[in-house]
C-alpha cells in the first residue's frame, strides 16, 4: 500500500464525504471542525483544502471556510468521455497487477456497498463506492492518471445518479462483473465492464432528466 501524508489522507477523507453527499454542494467546510473530527491540527486540514480547491472539489477562502463546489452540468458530457478513456486504462492496469489479497479487499467493499443499498443508506453506499473505485485504481499504480480521474470526479453528478431508486442494484451487478474480470485477470473484460458501469450511470441520469423536462 502506498504511503500517504496526513494532508493526502485528509483530502481523501473529504473527497469521499463530498462525493457521498455528506457534504452537499454549496455546503461550508470549516477547518476547525474537520480537524476536531479527525483529531488533527489545523495544518494538514488547511493543506488538504488547498489540494481539493486545486482539484475543483471546493471553492472560496479556506481560511474563512471553503464551500463544496456547485455542479456544472454544461461540462458533464466531456467529463464522461474523459472518464471512459482514463478509468478503463486504470482498470486494465489493475487487472494486470491485482493479487488474491486485492480481490479479497475489493470483494469486502463490494459486499459493503450492496448492504448499504439494501438498508437504504445511500450516503454510506456512495462512500463505499468511492473506496471501491479508489482501491482498484490504487492497485493500477498509475498515480498521474488517478490524479486526473479525481479531478474529473469533482465535476461528475454522482449524487444525482445515485439518488435514482433503481440505480443501486444495477451498480451492485456491475461491480460483480468488474470483479469477475479482475479475478480471472481478463484485461479486456475488465475494461468493457468498467465502460458499461460508467455509461450505465450516465444513461440513468439522462433518463431522469428527460422525464423531468
Amino acid at each position: 500500500m502506498e504511503y500517504r501524508t496526513k494532508e493526502e489522507q485528509v483530502a481523501d477523507y473529504l473527497r469521499e464525504r463530498i462525493l457521498s453527499g455528506v457534504y452537499p454542494r454549496g455546503s461550508r467546510l470549516k477547518q476547525a471542525e474537520i480537524a476536531e473530527q479527525l483529531h488533527l491540527s489545523i495544518t494538514p486540514v488547511r493543506e488538504a483544502l488547498k489540494l481539493l480547491e486545486a482539484e475543483g472539489y471546493i471553492g472560496g477562502d479556506s481560511y474563512r471556510g471553503a464551500r463544496v463546489a456547485q455542479f456544472d452540468a454544461s461540462a458533464t458530457g466531456e467529463v464522461l468521455q474523459l472518464r471512459l478513456l482514463l478509468e478503463t486504462q486504470l482498470v486494465r492496469a489493475c487487472a494486470e497487477r491485482v493479487t488474491s489479497r486485492d480481490v479479497t479487499d475489493l470483494r469486502l467493499l463490494a459486499d459493503e456497498f450492496e448492504q448499504a443499498f439494501k438498508t437504504g443508506d445511500r450516503a454510506a453506499a456512495r462512500g463505499v463506492n468511492y473506496r471501491f473505485h479508489r482501491r482498484m485504481y490504487d492497485i493500477a499504480a498509475m498515480p498521474q492518471t488517478l490524479h486526473f480521474v479525481q479531478i474529473l470526479w469533482a465535476r461528475y453528478p454522482f449524487d444525482l445518479i445515485n439518488a435514482v431508486e433503481d440505480r443501486g442494484q444495477e451498480a451492485v451487478d456491475e461491480h460483480e462483473e468488474i470483479l469477475r474480470a479482475l479475478t480471472s485477470g481478463d484485461q479486456s473484460a475488465a475494461m468493457l465492464a468498467m465502460r458499461k458501469h460508467i455509461e450505465s450511470g450516465w444513461s440513468v441520469l439522462k433518463t431522469v432528466n428527460s422525464t423531468e423536462a
